[in-house]
């Protein structure tokens, strides 16, 4: 058989991206959904995604998707999982790679997002999602967690000064469970990668809680392993 017939042979397959965009607010980790623009399932609420370009790598692919809808580049993405079912997207054979997407609420465009008719929802309560969905955003939820669990997460999704206990909430907000306030500060501190400011936000109490900052990653070298023995 010629190389060539080998491939003119070989089935042909959509492949795709699907990225779960999480960010933080208001002490909830909350998940980026927009109504599908196309058929099958057209209007109903899903991730936001779509095909591969024939000159993207998945990740550049993801990078479009999460610029055109977001306006944001350069944020923290990770692969999740491949959806490879055949009969998992009634449109035709799509095979999807999901990604998962930290970005900073504050700096997102919001006029693009609503031209989307995008919405923000509670990870602990959004609404039923077309095909798949669902369990792509358990799978990328887990995903995030295990990093969590093992290296401080936070650059991505606070502001660049906050309080150890606005820090604490967005674990909490991350593991859907509170976590010993004591305990996390000593682990927390000890991987050295947070520079205790001169100053405090007095928002939270009297006394005030001193602000922190991330220490640049090159500054601050290989960063520690967290460890939060937390059980996912």
């Amino acid at each position: 058989m010629s190389s060539q017939k080998y491939y003119v042979d070989a089935p042909k397959n959509y492949v795709a991206v699907d990225c779960v965009i999480f960010g933080y607010e208001d002490y909830e980790l909350k998940l980026l959904l927009h109504p599908r623009p196309v058929e099958p399932e057209k209007g109903k609420w899903a991730l936001m995604g779509g095909f591969c370009g024939v000159d993207e790598s998945l990740e550049q692919a993801a990078e479009r998707v999460l610029e055109i809808n977001t306006g944001l580049a350069d944020i923290f993405l990770d692969q999740v999982h491949a959806f490879s079912l055949p009969q998992r997207d009634s449109g035709g054979r799509v095979i999807s790679m999901v990604f998962y997407a930290l970005i900073p609420l504050f700096q997102q465009d919001v006029e693009r997002v609503n031209a989307k008719g995008a919405k923000w929802f509670p990870i602990s309560n959004f609404p039923s999602l077309v095909f798949d969905h669902s369990q792509m955003v358990e799978n990328a939820l887990k995903k995030l967690q295990m990093r969590a669990s093992y290296h401080l997460v936070g650059r991505e999704l606070l502001p660049d000064q906050f309080t150890l206990m606005q820090l604490r909430r967005l674990y909490e907000a991350i593991f859907q469970q509170e976590l010993d306030p004591g305990n996390f500060r000593k682990k927390v501190l000890s991987l050295k990668v947070l520079e205790r400011l001169n100053k405090k936000n007095t928002t939270e109490s009297k006394k005030g809680a001193y602000l922190y900052k991330f220490i640049p990653k090159a500054a601050a070298g290989t960063e520690r392993i967290l460890n939060m023995g937390i059980t996912i």
